[in-house]
């Protein structure tokens, strides 16, 4: 009788440790590279939302949202706040569909300067909402806010689109202190 052991060598333990190693480290890339496209392009919509609303304001002479004569000019289809002055009023992400900072959304949209429907507000590549109003988080004038940003995410935005500090700047978050890494922000940027 013969008494012969069958199992794995050391070497072919090693080749598996190492392919397991290798799908390992290509996942790992795959998610940080998926993480910085989402990145660029949470970057690109701030500059594309506010490329829109110059574009817009060019077109008509004021700002969507804030435009008194919206309404006449799309045929009563489109909602006209009342102001005029130049304010985006009402909280970005504000559930109130007649607030101005809701029909900046509506207003874009009759333009063709942003895809969507209605004053409903987009969202960004990592999931929060995305919208305008007038000063936010220290930053002065109209600005876009966009919700649920991680302090990760936010202060790679704020380097790579202002000075990367949390208090200053035409970039800032909710909280106006050093980013947390494992904390949400509301993030703002002036148009």
């Amino acid at each position: 009788m013969s008494n012969k052991q069958s199992g794995f060598t050391l070497i072919e333990i090693a080749i598996v440790l190492a392919i397991i190693g290798l799908l390992l480290g290509g996942v790992l890339k795959g998610q940080e590279m998926m993480t910085n496209a989402k990145i660029k392009r949470t970057a690109n919509d701030f500059n594309g939302i506010s490329a829109a609303v110059f574009s817009y304001l060019d077109r008509y002479g004021a700002l969507p949202g804030d435009d008194p004569r919206a309404a006449a000019r799309w045929g009563g289809t489109a909602s006209s706040p009342t102001a005029g002055n130049g304010l985006i009023e009402g909280n970005f992400n504000s559930s109130t569909a007649t607030d101005e900072s809701r029909l900046v959304w509506e207003h874009l949209r009759f333009a063709g300067l942003v895809s969507g429907s209605g004053n409903n507000l987009p969202n960004h590549a990592f999931g929060g909402r995305i919208g305008i109003e007038d000063t936010r988080n220290g930053v002065t004038g109209n600005v876009i806010c966009m919700e649920d940003i991680s302090g990760k995410v936010a202060e790679i935005l704020d380097t790579q689109m202002d000075d990367g500090d949390n208090a200053t700047g035409d970039f800032q978050g909710s909280d106006n202190k050093p980013y947390v890494q494992s904390k949400n922000y509301v993030v703002c940027s002036r148009i």
